[in-house]
């Protein structure tokens, strides 16, 4: 994927760190809008990046287009031949996939092992099978394949979850590292106080108590509805909040929908998609932003990025507790930990923390301390460590 996606940012910031280090890296990606690319071939931040193929879904501006059968069955075969390609142009000491998926599976079968006659090591930062939306059976067995098969023939894993380390280990996978997400410190500090008032206006977020939601909007993985059950609660006891969702995806105009239906277009606004470099400004204006989830399959297997980013610049975060996000946010000191799946416990938690000054200024230091422990350039030597 773009390295602009969650999981190209992964990849992005661990391989700049390593750059950092003296390491040289180049990153074969697979770009979501491939035929308006401006660049195939680039070096940022000392990283050589190589877009070799289209992803599966053209990604652009708020929602996403999917292709149909014919149409996807070319895009997967050319970028798994683009990413074959990329390998052969590319010797190497250490291979390393992003994601156990089918694309550069085959290019690690086939252009690392027959062809360079080499190891390989993959990352695991999801749940491929339950954290995709397919439209068909035979599309999530295909998955859940080569999810099963690339850890084991790997020769190392890393994981950014404590739950996929214990699955790996449960299956025979006795090799992992552990590097759960990050952030750059450096890039998520407070803007100056002038430019936030300005987006303020320009929102119309003046004399509101802003709650933000950053994110993807695809219900599939992020459950936004259950925030969106939960708001006209905060409303009954804050009726100044504002709900700002950062974000774009599939499920947009389904949510803008209900929000209309139910009447709270005065509450919610959305940004639909953004830059990633636009987020730390806009999650600046929020008192607290919340990371809704159900305990489940998907929550359990990620390390979300925007809990972190989030702590980075001091705006509190409200979760459920679920896989590693007890531990991310310190078990409760560093940020508000509820029940999963709960409407009325998000409600609960969001009235209690815009009533209480003292304990966001609390959590808000306790976040920016937290923050420090997943700086990129840590969690690189970390991931060093599966060479080894």
């Amino acid at each position: 994927m773009g390295i602009e996606r969650p999981s190209g940012r992964r990849y992005m910031n661990i391989a700049r760190s390593l750059v950092a280090q003296g390491h040289q890296v180049r990153i074969l990606a697979l770009h979501p809008d491939l035929a308006d690319c401006p660049r195939r071939r680039f070096v940022q931040d000392g990283v050589e990046v190589w877009y070799v193929g289209q992803m599966h879904a053209r990604k652009t501006g708020s929602l996403p287009q999917r292709f149909g059968p014919l149409e996807l069955l070319r895009v997967l075969t050319t970028s798994t031949f683009g990413m074959i390609w990329g390998v052969i142009c590319s010797p190497s000491d250490c291979y390393h996939l992003g994601k156990p998926q089918p694309i550069n599976g085959m290019a690690a079968l086939l252009g690392i092992g027959l062809l360079r006659h080499q190891g390989f090591y993959v990352d695991c930062d999801d749940d491929e099978v339950h954290g995709n939306r397919f439209t068909a059976q035979w599309q999530r067995a295909i998955f859940a394949f080569w999810q099963h098969l690339l850890p084991r023939l790997a020769e190392g894993v890393t994981v950014n979850t404590q739950h996929l380390a214990e699955q790996l280990g449960q299956s025979g996978v006795t090799r992992s590292v552990y590097v759960p997400n990050g952030v750059d410190v450096a890039r998520f500090r407070l803007p100056e106080a002038q430019r936030l008032a300005a987006l303020r206006g320009a929102l119309g977020l003046q004399g509101r108590r802003v709650v933000a939601y950053v994110g993807s909007l695809a219900l599939q993985n992020h459950p936004v509805d259950l925030l969106l059950e939960a708001w006209p609660l905060v409303l009954a006891s804050v009726p100044t909040a504002c709900l700002l969702i950062i974000g774009g995806g599939e499920d947009l105009p389904k949510l803008q929908a209900w929000v209309t239906r139910q009447n709270l277009t005065a509450s919610v606004r959305f940004t639909g998609h953004v830059p990633h470099s636009a987020v730390p400004t806009l999650l600046s204006l929020a008192e607290m932003s919340v990371d809704p989830v159900h305990d489940d399959a998907v929550a359990r297997a990620r390390s979300p990025l925007k809990l972190v980013e989030s702590m980075a610049l001091g705006v509190p975060v409200i979760t459920g507790a679920v896989g590693d996000r007890e531990a991310l946010l310190a078990h409760g000191r560093a940020g508000v930990l509820v029940e999963p799946g709960s409407p009325t416990a998000l409600a609960s938690a969001i009235i209690a923390l815009l009533q209480d000054d003292a304990q966001r200024l609390r959590l808000a230091a306790a976040g920016r301390e937290q923050a420090q422990r997943y700086a990129w350039e840590r969690l690189a030597q970390a991931w060093l460590g599966v060479y080894s």
